[in-house]
């Protein structure tokens, strides 16, 4: 099958995979594009898996500064060599992780961060509620987790959905640059200022 420049074009630039790799997603997906992309994303989540044991002893701290004064994000991101710190993608990679951060306001790093009495009271709140709905005790319990796990996707930096694609959380974007930057690469803290 013939596969259309364009359309390897569009891939990478909605990917960031390499040319060869979009290419041949493509010629696999039989040419459609959000499959092609999909399978990109498995296979970048596989690479980055791969790297996960890696150490990181490089990395930049990257600070977001919002047009009005008001509102900024700095980002610790650590990678394995200063050959990629200085990379003008891994630049911009950091450059979003602030401006998402900047933006959605996350309160801890992964879900380990979160103090155990906080969830302890969210979920009190949430069996709370569901106490008067004459709901099984086992169907109650998964509501609340259900629940649970959509609080942790508001406060919770890898959970959350990346702001400038909705459809993948932030874990998954790092993990997507992982593949394509072809080094491990951790988001190690992260602090949001605000007038």
């Amino acid at each position: 099958m013939s596969i259309d420049a364009k359309i390897v074009a569009e891939l990478r630039s909605m990917t960031g995979a390499g040319m060869m790799d979009a290419k041949k997603a493509l010629e696999e997906m039989g040419g459609d594009l959000e499959k092609a992309g999909q399978y990109l994303r498995e296979k970048g989540i596989a690479k980055a898996a791969k790297k996960a044991d890696r150490e990181t002893k490089e990395g930049r701290v990257h600070a977001y500064i919002h047009s009005n004064g008001k509102l900024g994000a700095m980002v610790e991101v650590l990678c394995e060599t200063d050959f990629v710190a200085r990379n003008e993608a891994f630049i911009e990679f950091c450059h979003d992780l602030a401006l998402h951060v900047s933006a959605l306001d996350p309160l801890y790093l992964t879900r380990a961060d979160v103090p155990m009495e906080m969830v302890e009271k969210e979920r009190a709140i949430y069996t709370a509620e569901m106490e008067g709905a004459g709901k099984p005790a086992d169907v109650i319990a998964k509501i609340v987790d259900g629940k649970l796990s959509k609080w942790y996707s508001e406060i919770v930096l890898m959970e959350q959905s990346f702001i400038k694609d909705e459809d993948q959380t932030i874990e998954e974007f790092v993990k997507s640059k992982i593949a394509s930057l072809g080094e491990n690469m951790q988001v190690r803290r992260f602090a949001r200022f605000s007038i």
